[in-house]
């Protein structure tokens, strides 16, 4: 082999030896996360906004799909986690554990968990990260078809919206999954259709079983236009099903989006109208109307988080009570009661918010990346010698 030919080798070599040296790619198994736009990290407050995060001692956790990012938000500090499009993202609290939906082809579910130690060791002197700090500990694949969207934690295991099979999964640790309930509307022989998205039955609102639990869709039935063709009828189209009779109990909505449980009621973001409400007497009931395409929602005793973001102009017609040039990319607290909004917190560039959970500030203020910061010293430390109280 000539000299030429050696150095190209060794620079080959070297350069493949450099590659995937970066915490960010590491931990989302994505090459592209170090190249996060730092602009989109940048956002804008209200008055009121951390003080109502620290008087309910929380952290806010918000998945940005179309920017692959998870923002997590306390009264004190704003961090990230890079991940390819996530979408479902929902808070095991009484496992202390975060499940969160990569929607590509292949869908991934990564379970994260708060780190509670620091290994002590010699060979990694410094900074040492402190506040609970959220780390993966676990990632699964399922097929893209699945078209994972919603999340939620029933009875202890892990349920998603599996949009493309119109049907809910039951997602097994094993990378299994199982269709465990469906409409009856999209049933043929006691079956779900499982060979393309009819209905985009998209959000779970967890009971303590499938049963008491309830679901949003676009539709109630399947027709010979479909979600994502641009003529879709979607304007008063969307419904709630209900888990025992797998029929609509709510009528009327367009584009419904985050369906949850609250003091027995089923809150909702009807997204082609930037509303919130809940459901009363089988329609739904307003409670607020908001700047921007309504989905992302959870609810803190009488606070609701509720999530906007901005009109995508080719599916301007998915939001006939929508403006584009006044949608914004935010999240507001919206009193249960009054339906004032209390506090908003704005990403003046960004765009598209899916989902919204908490977890206790106690058990965690985040992830490791921090917004805002020129260099993130105390990454290296973090995930060399960090560990979770199920890994200890």
């Amino acid at each position: 082999m000539t000299k030429t030919a050696n150095n190209d080798l060794a620079a080959m070599w070297a350069r493949h030896s450099a590659e995937w040296r970066d915490s960010a790619q590491i931990c989302s198994q994505w090459r592209e996360a170090e190249r996060v736009d730092t602009r989109l990290l940048e956002s804008k407050a209200s008055r009121g906004w951390r003080e109502t995060l620290r008087e309910l001692g929380i952290t806010l956790l918000v998945t940005r799909e179309y920017e692959h990012l998870v923002m997590a938000l306390t009264s004190e500090r704003t961090s990230y986690f890079p991940v390819p499009h996530p979408s479902g993202l929902v808070v095991d609290r009484e496992n202390a554990r975060v499940i969160l939906a990569s929607t590509r082809n292949p869908n991934q579910v990564y379970t994260l968990r708060p780190v509670t130690a620091m290994l002590e060791r010699s060979d990694m002197p410094g900074p040492r990260a402190k506040g609970g700090y959220l780390a993966p500990v676990a990632s699964r694949f399922y097929p893209g078809s699945l078209y994972l969207h919603d999340l939620a934690v029933i009875g202890g295991k892990v349920f998603g919206n599996a949009v493309g099979h119109n049907a809910v999964a039951r997602l097994d640790p094993n990378g299994a999954f199982d269709l465990v309930w469906w409409p009856k509307a999209v049933e043929r022989d006691g079956r779900p259709v499982t060979d393309r998205n009819y209905i985009q039955l998209n959000s779970i609102a967890a009971g303590k079983n499938l049963a008491s639990s309830y679901f949003s869709a676009s539709s109630a039935t399947m027709g010979r236009l479909r979600p994502g063709h641009l003529n879709y009828p979607v304007d008063r189209q969307g419904v709630i099903f209900s888990g025992k009779t797998r029929e609509p109990i709510c009528t009327g909505l367009t584009r419904p989006h985050s369906a949850r449980l609250h003091n027995g009621k089923v809150w909702l973001a009807n997204s082609g109208y930037g509303e919130l409400g809940f459901v009363q007497d089988s329609q739904l009931e307003i409670v607020a109307r908001l700047p921007g395409w309504t989905r992302g929602l959870c609810i803190v005793k009488d606070v609701a988080f509720v999530a906007t973001s901005r009109l995508i102009p080719r599916f301007a017609r998915y939001a006939p009570g929508l403006d584009t040039g006044t949608s914004r990319c935010a999240v507001h607290a919206v009193c249960c009661k009054t339906g004032k909004i209390l506090a908003s917190l704005e990403w003046p560039r960004g765009n598209q918010v899916f989902a919204i959970d908490w977890i206790d500030a106690t058990v965690s203020t985040g992830f490791p990346f921090e917004a805002g910061a020129r260099k993130q010293s105390r990454l290296p430390a973090f995930f060399y010698t960090g560990v979770t109280d199920r890994n200890k």
